[in-house]
């Protein structure tokens, strides 16, 4: 079959013309088939992406602009273009890598077992060496399990803030347990 015999084809599958719409199928499915395959690799999905694929011609023939270039070349784009979307389409959603700064870990942390471990005393003695809010925060996250954002709430202060408070407050409690 000719590109013009397909461009004849695609006019009339615009027109709702049924008989040019079987004849284009016969003529190209098996291409635009290997199509679909080849970018979705698995045959039963590139049968049902045709299908689809065909749906399109069908109904979006009239948009075909008849020119000197190769009627095939838009059936292989309207192919294509359908397959890959459906590949984009399948890809898993992924999760805010922030979120995951808000799972409280269950196990101890090395603070914590600082504290079981025998230093008890000095850990709340230099505890107490810090401003009583940044105290209750490293409390509240090291001990308690409280998440960054739950104390940023709690002291009324941005998240970032909250960061910074147990930083600072981790290196001093360090110095602390040093002397």
């Amino acid at each position: 079959m000719t590109p013009q015999d397909i461009t004849k084809l695609i006019v009339r599958t615009s027109m709702r013309d049924r008989e040019a719409f079987d004849l284009l199928y016969r003529n190209t499915s098996a291409k635009l088939f290997g199509v679909c395959l080849r970018v979705l690799g698995d045959r039963a999905e590139a049968e049902e992406a045709l299908q689809e694929v065909f749906v399109k011609i069908w109904t979006k023939a009239d948009r075909f602009a008849v020119s000197d270039l190769s009627p095939i070349s838009w059936l292989v784009a309207v192919a294509r273009n359908h397959a890959v979307d459906r590949v984009r389409g399948r890809k898993h959603k992924t999760t805010d890598i922030d979120a995951a700064l808000d799972v409280a870990d269950p196990s101890p942390t090395p603070e914590a077992m600082v504290v079981a471990g025998g230093q008890r005393e000095q850990v709340y003695v230099c505890l107490d060496e810090l401003e009583a809010d940044r105290a209750a925060a490293v409390r509240g996250a090291y001990l308690d399990g409280d998440s960054y954002l739950d104390l940023a709430a709690r002291h009324n202060v941005p998240l970032n803030t909250m960061r910074t408070w147990l930083r600072r407050s981790l290196m001093k409690l360090r110095e602390c347990l040093e002397r």
